[in-house]
């Protein structure tokens, strides 16, 4: 799942991802504050067709790059990763141009950022690994979800789970329209999610409701 560049924009993240694009010419997985096995945001660039094949197949729960970054914090070039890959993981990554990447771990692991960075032509050297390394940390501290929603936000969101529309939600909290919808949009930004539906989802998830 990605993001839409002008919600790259808007979240402030657009520049640190396309640096890494710059620095992974084969791609990238980034989950951002992963909590419950779900990633409040997850921007992916790698071949498609490696994609659909690691989602359907599950992959992510046997990815050793993955089972590294949970147990481990900082950066680890695949090649030294020293953890069992009985599917072959890592080989058929290689086959879409992945041959050469580094993992990178970064916050408590009750909200971990996990990250994994390929090229085709040569390993990462120590100095890339270490830009990549301070954008995904400043990535990280960016993307903090948050703690909770002021009381306008909550409400304003409450009343769509319910079933509500906009113009009766508006009426019943003595506002425009407008302002509902405003409510709603900052609701959206302080979430890091594009519409409201995923908004009432996220809240959820985090106890924000």
């Amino acid at each position: 799942m990605g993001i839409e560049p002008s919600m790259e924009e808007h979240f402030g993240l657009d520049q640190g991802l396309a640096k890494l694009s710059d620095l992974a010419p084969k791609g990238y997985a980034l989950g951002l504050h992963i909590r419950y096995a779900s990633a409040h945001i997850m921007i992916q660039t790698y071949d498609p067709r490696w994609s659909q094949i690691y989602t359907e197949k599950g992959y992510m729960l046997a990815d050793p790059m993955v089972f590294w970054g949970f147990g481990n914090a900082g950066t680890i070039r695949w090649s030294e990763l020293d953890l069992p890959d009985p599917h072959g993981i890592l080989a058929q990554a290689a086959n879409f141009g992945l041959k050469y990447g580094i993992a990178v771990a970064h916050g408590p692991t009750s909200s971990r950022t996990i990250c994994g960075f390929a090229r085709e032509d040569r390993e990462f050297s120590d100095a890339e690994i270490a830009t990549i390394h301070q954008i995904v940390c400043d990535l990280h501290d960016r993307s903090t979800p948050p703690e909770q929603l002021t009381a306008a936000q909550r409400m304003a969101l409450r009343l769509i789970a319910k079933g509500s529309r906009h113009a009766e939600a508006a009426a019943l909290l003595g506002i425009s329209e407008s302002a509902f919808k405003a409510r709603l949009r900052s609701a959206r930004e302080r979430l890091f999610v594009r519409t409201t539906a995923e908004a009432i989802q996220r809240a959820q998830e985090y106890n924000l409701l």
